[in-house]
This record gives structure tokens, sequence and C-alpha cells, in this order.
């Protein structure tokens, strides 16, 4: 069979999908497909791509899916007895159910920022491996933007510490992400997608307390000491 090509044979469905704006997901509607089929006899392979535009129905946003399955990538579903084509999705722009940007980020310094926007997408891509270096990496950046001493990470996470940019039970917290960020950069080891979200909670939590939160109260009413009110 050739490949063949059908519009809008999706359009008006509805489906499930993590939406960038509102929290968790959504149901969002197929406003236009193009959905591509073919195969090749003599390798016995098959496939189908569907390219859709996608409108979440609790904000409007617009946003692309990408959906691919191939008979190279088989499962078995044990309850109907029947073999199926594993579906693999992609959404544009990427993002994962749940997890926004940091609202004041504009507060970062540069260099962390970037950093932190690089860790963000590697996390909502699903890229595991990358998403841990980046936590690791997050952690030093902030060390070296601190100016914490040390030989190593290590100890320049307690340094924070003894400048007072940490507490301690702050930096037990960094040093078990500091040890994740090891195991995905010199192992090489994927850790799960909740042990990644919620070691991104943790760093997320240390950029707000050492940068957004005194940034943000440096614009807030000072207390008069003078006396008089």
């Amino acid at each position: 069979m050739p490949e063949t090509t059908n519009l809008n044979k999706t359009q008006n469905e509805e489906l499930r999908l993590p939406c960038g704006k509102c929290l968790g997901e959504t149901r969002h509607k197929i406003l236009q497909s193009v959905d591509v089929e073919g195969e090749d006899p003599g390798w016995d392979y098959y496939y189908a791509t569907s390219y859709q535009i996608v409108q979440c129905q609790g904000c409007d946003t617009l946003s692309f899916r990408k959906c691919h399955s191939n008979s190279e990538d088989m499962d078995f579903d044990e309850d109907k007895g029947e073999g199926y084509c594993i579906e693999k999705v992609d959404l544009y722009p990427s993002r994962v159910a749940g997890r926004h940007k940091l609202r004041q980020g504009h507060f970062l310094p540069a260099i962390v920022s970037r950093i932190y926007d690089e860790t963000h997408s590697a996390l909502c891509n699903k890229q595991p491996i990358l998403a841990g270096v980046g936590i690791r990496a997050l952690i030093e950046t902030v060390c070296n933007e601190k100016t914490a001493s040390g030989g190593n990470l290590e100890q320049k996470i307690d340094n924070l510490v003894v400048k007072g940019v940490l507490t301690q039970n702050g930096a037990e917290t960094l040093h078990s992400m500091r040890i994740l960020g090891n195991v995905a950069a010199h192992e090489v080891k994927p850790h799960s997608e909740r042990t990644l979200s919620l070691a991104m909670d943790v760093v997320e939590h240390l950029l707000t307390d050492v940068y957004i939160l005194p940034a943000a109260t440096e614009k807030l009413p000072k207390r008069n000491t003078t006396g008089t009110h």
C-alpha cells in the first residue's frame, strides 16, 4: 500500500493531555489533523503518524501533538488477547502535567536561569539522564554564584551553611540531590519521572529561597526604624 494522507480524519475528537497553563491534564479538542499511513510489504512494515493542532478546553491554549506508531513497536493486551502498536506521543511546546516554570524566574541570575530553563526542558521532554545532570548542575551553579568555597560540590554545599545561605537541613536535602545527579552523570542511569519531579521541586524551593524571595522583598515597604509612624 502506498503512503496515503487524510485531512481532518480525527478533527473534533477530544483527548486528555497536559496543558502548559492549566494545572494537570485537561480536555483538548483536535482542531485540525493530517494523518499519514503507509507500509512496506517487502519488510512487512506498517506505520501511521497523526499531526494535530489541539486546543485546551479550559484555557483555549493552542499547541501541537504528534502521534506515531509502527509495526516494529508492539505490545500485547492480555485482556483482549491481541497485540497492538505502541503509540509515541510528542507535544509542542513540551510539557508534563503540573510542571510549570517558576513564576518569577526573571529574578534568577542569568547563568542560573539558563541552566534552570534547560533542566526544565529536559524534564518536560522526558530526558531523565539530562534532567538528573541538570539538577546537579543547578546546585553547583548556585554554589559558584554564591562563591561557596570547597574542593568539591559536597564541601561547597556545606559552606553555604557557613555563609548563612542554607540551613543545615537544607544542606542535607541538597546532598541527596547531589547524589542523584552524580548517578545520572557518572553512572549514566536514568531516575524515574516521579523522583526527578520531586528533586526539581526541591531545587525550585532552593532557587526561590536564595534568589526570588530576597529580590521580591526588596520591592516591599521597609520598616521605619526612626521611631515615627
